[in-house]
């Protein structure tokens, strides 16, 4: 058995797992983000609701930049009191099982590679588009996390008047349309024009981030996950539309892009740490 989390700026989510079936699981809303000690305690109670004494290892994902030799997190996402935290040693030195830290986006893509629509694949890229855009990098059908496990964030990457985060993610909606993402959505459901206008200007912008990532990796394949791929039949002709203008033709042809399948891919991914 093996405990996977999944760690995020507002939620946390937590289950025990039997190869890749769940047989255990519970999830909180993240409580009083400014206190350190208060955030790992809600952490650890939600971890102690689901272990007993078959689990053999914790996995844990989490948004920010990881050493994931030592398990220590900097500057976590949407946590302020999370500045360097020395989280491994800490859940290992609480449950005395080994305990493997490393990105969330990470932890999805590698979800996506042992169990998803990835599989088979030996080069592929996730990018979550949600909150921000993360990216998570499989090579050789290895995760790849480059030295500070900082890999893949093509979200900083500079794009326009400021970064492609900007622009392929929730914030997009309330800077270019007055709308959230949540609002471009059910508006779009009910056919609302600029809603649908909302949605193409964003799937233009996708395709720029999906072109950023084959001219820098040329994966066989990229999985497109987070909240906005709700979205998809709203942005996906705009995006394969602002990806044709691509340098190497070919390589684009070539091309597979997904959208994720899988509900629980990030606890998925979080297991597979330890396997």
């Amino acid at each position: 058995m093996i405990v996977a989390i999944d760690l995020g700026g507002t939620n946390i989510r937590v289950a025990r797992l039997e190869q890749n079936r769940i047989v255990a699981q519970n999830a909180a809303l993240l409580q009083d983000k400014e206190n350190l000690q208060h955030t790992l305690d809600q952490l650890v109670s939600l971890i102690d609701s689901v272990m007993d004494t078959t689990v053999t290892g914790i996995g844990i994902g989490v948004p920010s930049v990881v050493d994931v030799e030592t398990g220590t997190v900097y500057d976590v996402t949407h946590i302020p009191s999370w500045k360097k935290v020395e989280l491994g040693r800490l859940l290992e030195d609480r449950f005395g099982v080994p305990v493997k830290v490393n990105n969330d986006v990470n932890c999805f893509i590698l979800g996506e590679h042992r169990y998803g629509v990835a599989q088979g694949y030996k080069s592929v890229v996730g990018l979550t588009l949600g909150t921000g855009l993360g990216g998570g990098i499989i090579v050789n059908g290895e995760l790849y996390a480059g030295r500070n496990c900082g890999a893949g964030e093509f979200g900083m990457l500079p794009y326009l008047d400021d970064v492609l985060e900007t622009y392929c993610s929730g914030s997009f909606f309330p800077k270019q349309f007055a709308m959230t993402a949540l609002e471009a959505f059910q508006k779009a459901e009910a056919g609302d024009e600029v809603a649908l206008k909302s949605w193409k200007a964003f799937g233009f912008h996708v395709g720029a981030a999906i072109k950023t990532v084959v001219y820098t990796y040329d994966p066989e394949a990229i999985v497109l996950g987070g909240s906005l791929v709700n979205a998809f039949p709203f942005f996906e002709a705009s995006m394969r539309q602002s990806m044709m203008d691509f340098a190497f033709p070919e390589s684009m042809k070539r091309l597979e892009v997904f959208t994720s399948k899988l509900n629980n891919v990030a606890l998925l991914g979080a297991a597979s740490l330890i396997r």
